[in-house]
């Protein structure tokens, strides 16, 4: 019997997403499951929680441009918050949608993450349909397809689905991986996902 995926939510102009993201499909393979990565937008969800980004809230955004340096230096990689943060990645989100139905989840899953690098290492601005289509192509996802998916009402409705998903399954931050039904909010939770998946759950 195939166990059954983990669900790894995210938003692309989510740091927290982008750190987490490193570590979710090894940690998948580790207890023998796959990664289901599904974006969506945190926007949506703020209009039903009241909340706004961190960087937006008093004390919580120095807190956490200070957190996602620290966590940078921890992990050993670069860290780049652009001036402009955070960006308006809905067109992203549409083409990681059209990546997972066209060429399946693990290589959506190494497109999105490709994009967050992006981002968050090179400081790429990812809403810009022709570079964040261009990010697709080493994945064997053509440019042309995802420019157009951007913009495709077709897409535009399957991410406005997905959103509704979002806050019809209480889903209010991202990261928000799931296990077995299980939820777990923040890249500060992969430890209890871990620990989750090895003792089939407390």
């Amino acid at each position: 019997m195939t166990a059954t995926p983990i669900e790894f939510w995210f938003d692309l102009t989510s740091p927290y997403a982008y750190f987490a993201g490193r570590e979710i499909d090894a940690l998948a393979a580790r207890h023998g499951r796959t990664v289901d990565w599904k974006p969506f937008l945190l926007g949506a969800v703020f209009k039903v929680t009241g909340s706004t980004p961190l960087t937006a809230q008093p004390l919580k955004g120095d807190y956490a441009r200070h957190d996602w340096a620290r966590l940078a230096r921890l992990a050993g990689v670069p860290f780049v918050l652009r001036e402009d943060f955070p960006l308006r990645t809905h067109l992203a989100a549409r083409m990681v949608l059209a990546a997972a139905a066209g060429h399946g989840s693990a290589t959506a899953g190494a497109y999105s993450k490709r994009l967050l690098e992006a981002l968050f290492e090179e400081g790429a601005n990812i809403a810009d349909a022709n570079l964040a289509a261009a990010l697709g192509a080493p994945f064997g996802i053509d440019p042309e397809t995802l420019i157009a998916a951007g913009s495709a009402a077709e897409w535009r409705e399957a991410l406005r689905l997905r959103c509704d998903e979002a806050v019809a399954r209480a889903i209010c931050g991202s990261p928000w991986i799931i296990v077995d039904g299980e939820p777990f909010w923040g890249a500060d939770r992969l430890a209890m996902v871990e620990r989750w998946l090895s003792g089939g759950g407390w």
